[in-house]
């Protein structure tokens, strides 16, 4: 029997409310389509950051309204001025965090869009409350700023705790790949036969679906499952050396695997190839050395890849 906390029981009971996606859903579309172009979607994706920018951007209106309720419990009236700071230093920075996190929520489905679309609401009307706050406090009545500000920390709690249960929970924009391992060792994968110029094709090594294609006489392998949110790269759009995903429209180069455009902010794992006794072999790349046809490298085929830790030292 599972015993489920009474948090844990809310949130449960929010993740099947079928009822939310008729106002998620449009609202889903709207932010979509603002942002589609590629510098809107890599920049609030966190693309070229390395992973997504919601989270870092996030710790900046909670620990900026955390603090701000502090000083208004136990400051007195010399911390006032630092109060006030914080609480607009909190709603400044929650208009970029804000944007960040619509743009990631708009690639979210079914139960994760339901959560999704409360834990901005609650956000929101935390916002509209420090704002109402930082009014009052302007105006000199500190009593009314003191309890619109410990209302907004009380929304903002629960946002934060939907958020943790987004990303921890229910895994949303977490890299696909962070347990997995390639092959260390040449593996062989497919007959030189059957990937033919211009096809593409997916095989298993070791738990683990690797695409390979063949373009330009030279063969390259990538991760077959995107690293955003899992989607099948094999059934995706090839050109210009690139694979664009299905699903949430990620690009990815075969040559290293790294990102041409987002919402992925994780590069895909890309691969060493080469030919040998007429089989396509794969491997992880040694260390120093660029995936892609071992050839265009000189790699030598009895060198090992060192342990991940040795590159750090």
């Amino acid at each position: 029997m599972i015993v489920m906390r009474m948090p844990q029981k809310m949130v449960h009971r929010l993740e099947r409310a079928k009822s939310l996606d008729g106002a998620a859903k449009p609202v889903a579309k709207l932010v979509q389509k603002a942002v589609r172009p590629r510098p809107v979607r890599n920049t609030l994706s966190g693309t070229n950051l390395g992973h997504p920018l919601h989270p870092t951007l996030s710790d900046v209106p909670i620990g900026a309204w955390t603090m701000a309720g502090l000083l208004d419990a136990v400051g007195g009236c010399d911390a006032e001025p630092s109060a006030d700071l914080l609480v607009g230093t909190g709603i400044a920075a929650s208009v970029p965090t804000a944007l960040s996190g619509l743009n990631d929520w708009s690639d979210t489905l079914g139960e994760e869009r339901r959560v999704g679309f409360v834990h901005a609401l609650s956000n929101s009307v935390a916002l509209s409350l420090y704002i109402a706050s930082l009014v009052m406090r302007m105006k000199g009545d500190r009593r009314a700023g003191k309890a619109l500000g410990y209302a907004g920390l009380g929304m903002m709690s629960v946002g934060a705790y939907l958020g943790g249960h987004l990303s921890f929970a229910q895994g949303v924009n977490v890299n696909r790949h962070a347990w997995e391992h390639g092959p260390e060792e040449w593996t062989p994968v497919l007959g030189e036969h059957e990937l033919a110029e211009g096809q593409h094709r997916t095989a298993e090594v070791g738990g683990v679906e690797i695409l390979l294609h063949r373009m330009d006489g030279k063969v390259y392998a990538i991760d077959s499952v995107c690293s955003h949110m899992g989607g099948p790269l094999d059934e995706g759009t090839f050109e210009q050396g690139c694979v664009t995903c299905p699903w949430h429209g990620s690009t990815f180069r075969f040559s290293d695997g790294g990102i041409v455009r987002g919402p992925a902010s994780m590069p895909q794992p890309s691969y060493e190839t080469r030919i040998e006794n007429g089989r396509i072999e794969v491997r992880m790349p040694p260390v120093g050395v660029p995936a892609g046809p071992a050839e265009e490298h000189g790699t030598k085929a009895g060198r090992r890849r060192q342990p991940a830790h040795s590159a750090a030292f």
